[in-house]
């Protein structure tokens, strides 16, 4: 009996270990993709059959999407007869020789032929600028600051409209279209909405009556109505403001409309993120002497525009989207350009709009989609310090 105990003692002294283990992983089924899926996807009955009617729902889409604008499509010809409904097999899908024979239409508009290599360079200098900026690692990006905001829209000016003393003959903007206008708009409303929104996010903030009440008027006043009505206001009405010989042209009336509608939205993100400040920011700011402006610039306004980087993005993704609306005063944008391609003779299939439409939602997505991942791979950048 005390043999069989202390047999049973050893048995157990043999499963202490004389050292302390160190940290261990955690189970695979609770860290990563697989507890991500257990805790949101497969937690409860109800999201087990929600998620298999939305993943029915996906490859249900997927599919025909797929099928459209590869399985099924056609990839060559030289007319409309290449993407005629088959009589053997079932519709075709997607006519992709339409785009390739409208593919420069698309891009530039109606810019001349010989010309169109500005518009190349004009495209060029605006990557090498968002680069230079949105790059952390980028060399001198206090000189990319002064090219993107200085240089670059006066060199775009130069190159996009012409310069006879340059030799460079003058393109009116009535033959600029496609994502050459598209883009022009984009980055006009873009640069030009956040200073002007700063501005009157501080005007309405402001203790002098008369700077507060402009702010608010202007930014109720434009937030009150549609961003057709603006551009319809810009492109008749503003007109009659100036001097015949100083009449701006449809395209800049439009630029300077898309600018004060996306400045009044801007104004009011901006203003959320200047009210999500402590009061304790302020005082702190103004207890070591600092003025108001060097307040705002490196205390309140850098902490403002952190907190509201995801909306000051959807403004922006909003604007790029928008400016398809300037088919409205005539203006050929990229939606445009499609819209008159898809009636051409030449390409009239019951499968041509759709393409043309795809090629258009492609373009949207690709750029609006980079936009939110660079705004959410910022936002996590900067949050890095508050998290414990």
């Amino acid at each position: 009996m005390t043999m069989a105990a202390g047999d049973l003692a050893v048995t157990e002294l043999r499963f202490v270990r004389s050292q302390f283990l160190g940290p261990q992983p955690p189970p695979a089924r609770m860290t990563g993709a697989v507890a991500w899926v257990r805790a949101n996807l497969l937690s409860t009955p109800s999201n087990i059959a929600l998620t298999v009617v939305v993943l029915a729902l996906v490859v249900w889409i997927l599919y025909g999407v797929i099928g459209f604008l590869f399985v099924d499509a056609v990839w060559t010809g030289s007319d409309r007869t290449a993407c005629l409904m088959s009589t053997v097999h079932h519709e075709v899908g997607a006519c992709w020789p339409f785009v390739k024979d409208r593919l420069a239409y698309f891009t530039y508009g109606s810019y001349p032929i010989p010309q169109r290599w500005r518009v190349d360079l004009f495209f060029a200098l605006l990557a090498v600028g968002v680069v230079w900026l949105l790059w952390l690692r980028a060399p001198r990006r206090d000189l990319g600051i002064l090219y993107f905001f200085i240089v670059l829209p006066i060199v775009s000016f130069i190159l996009l409209h012409g310069f006879a003393a340059i030799d460079l003959p003058v393109v009116d903007t009535v033959l600029w279209g496609g994502v050459l206008v598209t883009i022009v708009l984009a980055t006009v409303g873009i640069v030009v909405s956040l200073p002007i929104g700063v501005v009157l996010a501080l005007g309405r903030r402001s203790r002098m009556p008369m700077v507060r009440l402009f702010s608010t008027v202007f930014i109720e006043f434009v937030r009150g109505v549609p961003l057709i009505t603006v551009l319809f206001m810009a492109s008749v009405m503003l007109p009659l403001f100036v001097p015949q010989q100083y009449e701006p042209d449809k395209l800049v009336r439009a630029m300077i409309g898309i600018a004060l509608f996306a400045s009044a939205y801007m104004a009011e993100v901006v203003r959320a993120g200047l009210q999500a400040i402590s009061k304790g920011q302020y005082e702190g700011a103004m207890a070591v002497g600092l003025s108001y402006p060097l307040m705002m610039r490196f205390i309140i306004l850098p902490q403002a525009l952190r907190i509201t980087i995801p909306n000051i993005v959807n403004t922006y993704i909003g604007l790029f989207k928008d400016t398809s609306l300037v088919t409205i005063i005539g203006i050929f944008d990229l939606l445009n350009t499609v819209e008159v391609s898809r009636v051409d003779p030449k390409w009239a299939t019951p499968v041509t709009s759709t393409t043309g439409y795809a090629v258009a939602a492609i373009f949207y997505l690709v750029f609006c989609y980079g936009m939110s991942r660079y705004a959410r791979a910022t936002e996590a950048r900067l949050s890095k310090g508050e998290k414990r």
